[in-house]
């Protein structure tokens, strides 16, 4: 299966689908960015190595292919392989089998691979950065994802999933859209795609505090006036990650009553980093935080 679209589109939303409904469901699914993988790494990374294959190596490793055998190994960004592994990973397909680093030995592996890119492949595969027989073999069922400008009617719906998915993540009081924002961000160009209207609903949920009506002064857009025509009319105010972190402390100690311990939890934190943090903003001088060493 070869999937393609722009980034941000959920081509990963797109295979953990069809792992989840296909009948190797109850086997692993592993997902694995090739461009997240230095050249000289990625045949062992996929193929495994044998102890002494090369300096480092140390000791016998399985790589993901034989990790996820029976089940799904998603490759994002197929595109950014180098030309030389190609060939290998071709034979994996084709044959079904595999060798480790070092290791003359064949390796029987069952695995449906998916793929991922953003780029054209086709025009990859001209510039002489694919190999045309890999392509022809991964583009068996291909798979186009619109880019989210195209679907607008799905963004009042992708809102409201997000916005559920955040109250529950942060266990907040139900929140809800004011007028007019649905327009605003309805005719928004999105190049981000669904993950930056996911990112963006995070923001505007942290940035709300315990307010229950999320505005647009919450989402950081600023337009030019009241009917958003083009992506050109929207501007993002960037916020520091700092700024992000203390709103995000701020309302998880709201939702929990200030309970630090179950606070600590949600944000997948120790209850000492936090109090180390309440500590800094009191001496900071912030009036929004104030360390209660009782609790």
């Amino acid at each position: 299966v070869f999937i393609q679209g722009e980034s941000g589109t959920g081509k990963e939303l797109v295979s953990e689908a069809i792992h989840k409904n296909s009948d190797r469901c109850e086997q692993p699914y592993i997902k694995i960015n090739c461009s997240a993988i230095p050249k000289e790494l990625i045949e062992s990374t996929l193929f495994g190595h044998e102890k002494g294959a090369f300096t480092n190596a140390v000791r016998q490793h399985k790589g993901l292919f034989e990790e996820v055998n029976g089940g799904t190994l998603l490759l994002d960004e197929i595109s950014e392989t180098p030309v030389s592994m190609q060939a290998k990973l071709l034979r994996v397909l084709q044959e079904g089998t595999l060798n480790r680093v070092g290791s003359s030995k064949e390796i029987k592996v069952d695995v449906r691979v998916i793929t991922t890119s953003n780029r054209q492949i086709r025009q990859e595969v001209e510039n002489g950065n694919f190999r045309e027989d890999l392509y022809y073999r991964l583009n068996v069922f291909p798979i186009k994802v619109a880019p989210l400008r195209n679907h607008p009617d799905d963004i009042p719906i992708l809102l409201e999933h997000f916005l559920r998915k955040l109250q529950n993540k942060y266990k907040l009081d139900k929140k809800e859209l004011a007028s007019g924002v649905l327009k605003n961000l309805s005719e928004y160009n999105w190049p981000g795609n669904v993950r930056q209207l996911e990112n963006l609903m995070e923001r505007a949920v942290l940035y709300s505090g315990q307010e229950h009506v999320l505005t647009m002064d919450h989402f950081n857009l600023e337009s030019d006036g009241d009917s958003l025509e083009s992506y050109g009319n929207l501007n993002l105010t960037p916020m520091k990650i700092a700024e992000m972190e203390k709103q995000l402390i701020y309302t998880t100690l709201t939702s929990t009553n200030d309970n630090r311990t179950q606070a600590a939890d949600i944000m997948g934190i120790s209850v000492r980093t936090l109090r180390n943090k309440l500590h800094q903003y009191e001496k900071d001088g912030d009036p929004t935080f104030t360390v209660n060493e009782a609790n």
